[in-house]
């Protein structure tokens, strides 16, 4: 799972959660300060901090983030992301609109939620903007071929909910509720 945040109280920076097939899940992060808030609100059996890079041109992503390379291109944009892109951007941004889209959420998107509590006592809301298809992906990691594309079954296991069970791109308002301390 990438993340790419234009704006955080770190500033633009992007990062990776990845899970391998044997069940060790991952973060790249590009400084110890996002790896420590992400560390500490998900779970990794492994944190790198590496220089993660991205670019994007027209349909096309490209990805760098330690031995992962990364390239994908979007499809156009179906029936439910021209639903989400109707959505006003200040209606995504309260919580009251993530409790109400999170059973449709789960529905429509097995294994989807769009709020949950994480470690370090911290509540989290998702507020979906977009949802575009992946059609076509480019991945090695540690110079191993990741080969073609797959439902992502299991469901990913960093905090609480997963992807969507098909590659894609979403756009979200994240907001997160700092527990005690």
């Amino acid at each position: 799972m990438l993340g790419h945040w234009r704006r955080s109280p770190f500033g633009a920076f992007s990062d990776v959660m990845l899970e391998r097939a044997d069940g060790e899940r991952l973060l790249l992060a590009p400084t110890r300060e996002t790896a420590d808030f992400i560390g500490a609100m998900y779970v990794f059996d492994t944190v790198r901090v590496v220089p993660v890079r991205v670019g994007v041109v027209a349909r096309t992503w490209t990805v760098t983030a330690g031995s992962l390379e990364l390239c994908f291109v979007t499809g156009r944009r179906g029936p439910l992301g021209l639903l989400l892109r109707a959505v006003p951007a200040a209606l995504t941004r309260r919580p009251v609109w993530s409790a109400l889209t999170d059973r449709p959420a789960r529905l429509l998107l097995p294994g989807v939620r769009t709020r949950g509590s994480v470690r370090a006592s911290r509540r989290e809301w998702y507020g979906a903007r977009d949802l575009k298809p992946i059609r076509l992906v480019s991945a090695s990691f540690e110079g191993v071929d990741l080969g073609v594309t797959a439902p992502v079954e299991p469901p990913v296991r960093f905090g609480f909910g997963s992807v969507p069970g098909k590659p894609a791109l979403t756009r979200v308002t994240t907001t997160i509720a700092l527990g005690p301390g």
